[in-house]
């Protein structure tokens, strides 16, 4: 079915809102995915900044718009977002640090990452395709699910 006839854009197939709305709500285009999708940046951002700090003692602005493949003014306006939520604080021409929730954020982002890479293995997916899929996975787990991963991975030891 195209797009257009499932959206009920084609000629003689007319589709309340209501029934539109549903729909997209089903297919989980819901507040808890773009929620997730509006956090799925930052938990990026600082878990580089975090990676960057235990390999080389710093996080600085290049490093971080060079990881991303971003531009440096690009990086920095994600720097200024992470600020105003008191994840990270910055001066002119330092390193970038994360603060005490900015430090939680991180953490929890690797250890929710960490879980989804051993799962996928445990199902059998090469070790460089769990981590690239893991990356995306991540961001979307709800709590329930991810506590699932970890019961499941405790019973298969």
């Amino acid at each position: 079915m195209s797009n257009r006839r499932r959206f009920g854009l084609v000629r003689g197939v007319k589709r309340s809102k209501r029934a539109q709305v549903r729909r997209i709500l089903v297919r989980g285009h819901s507040e808890r995915t773009r929620k997730d999708h509006s956090q799925e940046l930052a938990q990026d951002y600082v878990e580089m900044i975090a990676e960057l700090i235990a390999k080389t003692g710093e996080a600085r602005l290049i490093d971080l718009a060079r990881g991303f493949g971003v531009t440096h003014v690009t990086a920095s306006r994600t720097l200024q977002r992470l600020q105003r939520k008191g994840l990270v604080t910055t001066q002119p021409y330092r390193s970038i640090f994360l603060t005490g929730p900015g430090r939680n954020l991180a953490k929890e982002s690797r250890d929710r990452h960490e879980v989804v890479v051993r799962f996928l293995i445990s199902l059998g997916v090469p070790s460089n395709v769990a981590e690239s899929d893991a990356e995306g996975i991540e961001h979307h787990v709800s709590r329930e699910t991810l506590a699932a991963f970890v019961k499941h991975l405790e019973r298969g030891r």
